[in-house]
């Protein structure tokens, strides 16, 4: 329920956007704050809370956090500003970074063998649909809470499950002890987060002219991303703690093709539905709920292959995620193509089918990634390894909502050409997600080879104890 709720609330808002930045007389660089801020601060909770996991208790984080998300989904809701909903969705997102670690770090700490890895499936499942179907939600609570207030519902929802929630955990999660080792690493966590910020902040400005005026920040935070990667290290050497431990990619087997993967197709994935909300929406001039519905078969493709593949990974490994992969590209693709050349009166209808194969490759990349990368982590590392992957994922889903929106607002702004801004940014999209396919690529040919030279069957071995090993 946890996990479902704050990462459903990166694209419920989507479908909202048109109508929070009428309603609060916002502009566009605005208003992109209210997706963009919550995926960035949520980003940068996610190593430092799975740290404080790991050290302190998992369970009391995670019920600190689940009821800050609630307290500040309400706060949204209220909000009079769009000053204040974006500082509020600022705050929403930080307690729901503390949060998402504990969800993956307590499956590693309650299950064990093949029973962990169906419960990664599960998780993975709850990670794909729930950022597939955010349009659709956002749409049908528009339609139901309608007038110039319903977008506040969007956030209002969150408050009755989030306290539902709060409730079941407090009964059901076990408690964890304290591990005695509760070094912060405050340096770390200051160049971490002021290096995305600085690759961050032009993206956001791109409507603004960030992109231009700005472009000197992405060297700033790409030095920052460095000496934070240098400290790491040198605390490893002198046996300290480190906010992110740099062995968890160079020892655990597929944790940093995983982590890459997770990344790099969430930098394309995710801002794709913001940019199919401002085509619908200001293109087109669909309502919310039918701008939810044009996107519903991908949802409804990515619900039906995530639970499907999370029993499969055993035997099909990073294969799974390549031939997910290649579906992605293929629905979103033809998708771009045909509301580009099709006549806008059926172009939505003919999508249709398009999107639902783009969903179902989706459902088969999410879920099996995640259970791959963190199956062999030790429990000791749970939090942390947990948080560093979504860190991962968040950050791609801060860099693809604010950069694919920001591109269509620019091709938008030389020449009214909305069918021109939707394909300018989903090819866009498109690099990041065959970025990620030739990194499952390379890792499934690799595996491969490893198991030919062993003269082992592939599906047998995928995931053996001696494949676990192989380093």
């Amino acid at each position: 329920m946890a996990g479902f709720m704050s990462l459903l609330d990166v694209t419920i808002v989507a479908v909202a956007l048109p109508t929070i930045q009428r309603e609060l007389h916002a502009s566009p660089a605005q208003v992109q704050w209210v997706v963009s801020g919550y995926a960035l601060s949520f980003a940068l909770a996610l190593v430092t809370a799975g740290r404080l996991g790991d050290a302190l208790d998992r369970r009391r984080i995670f019920l600190l956090a689940l009821s800050g998300f609630v307290l500040f989904s309400a706060a949204c809701g209220a909000a009079p500003s769009i000053t204040l909903l974006v500082v509020a969705r600022l705050a929403q997102g930080l307690a729901a970074g503390f949060m998402a670690p504990q969800n993956s770090a307590l499956i590693q700490q309650m299950f064990r063998g093949a029973e962990r890895g169906r419960a990664f499936g599960f998780f993975g499942a709850t990670v794909g649909v729930s950022s597939a179907v955010g349009p659709l939600a956002g749409g049908a609570i528009l339609a139901l809470a309608s007038g110039p207030q319903g977008w506040r519902w969007i956030f209002y929802v969150n408050v009755p499950i989030g306290i539902l929630a709060v409730l079941l955990g407090r009964r059901l999660l076990p408690r964890t002890k304290r591990s005695g080792r509760g070094h912060v690493d405050v340096p770390g966590i200051l160049l971490l987060g002021l290096g995305v910020l600085a690759l961050m902040y032009p993206l956001v400005q791109a409507d603004s002219g960030g992109l231009g005026g700005l472009w000197w920040l992405f060297l700033v935070g790409a030095a920052l991303l460095a000496a934070f990667v240098r400290w790491q290290r040198r605390l490893v050497a002198r046996d300290t703690q480190p906010l992110l431990d740099p062995r968890l990619f160079t020892t655990v087997r597929g944790y940093a093709v995983g982590a890459g993967v997770g990344t790099l197709y969430f930098i394309g994935f995710s801002g794709v539905w913001l940019v199919f909300a401002l085509f619908y929406q200001h293109g087109l001039g669909f309502s919310p709920l039918r701008s939810g519905l044009a996107v519903t078969p991908f949802a409804v493709g990515s619900a039906c292959a995530a639970v499907i593949a999370g029993r499969l990974v055993d035997r099909f490994g990073r294969l799974l995620t390549v031939c997910g992969l290649s579906g992605v590209i293929l629905g979103l693709g033809g998708t771009a193509l045909l509301l580009r050349l099709a006549p806008l009166d059926t172009a939505p209808w003919l999508a249709a089918p398009v999107l639902f194969l783009g969903g179902l490759g989706s459902g088969c990349v999410v879920s099996p990634n995640i259970t791959m990368t963190l199956r062999d982590v030790p429990v000791r590392m749970a939090g942390a390894a947990g948080g560093a992957l979504q860190t991962g994922q968040r950050l791609g889903a801060a860099v693809g909502t604010a950069a694919l929106p920001g591109l269509f607002y620019v091709v938008l702004g030389h020449g009214h050409d909305y069918r021109g801004a939707l394909v300018t940014a989903l090819s866009t999209g498109l690099v990041g997600m065959a970025a990620s396919l030739a990194l499952a690529t390379y890792d499934w040919l690799h595996d491969r080879r490893a198991q030919s030279s062993r003269g082992t069957c592939p599906d047998e071995v995928a995931h053996s104890p001696v494949h676990a090993r192989h380093s």
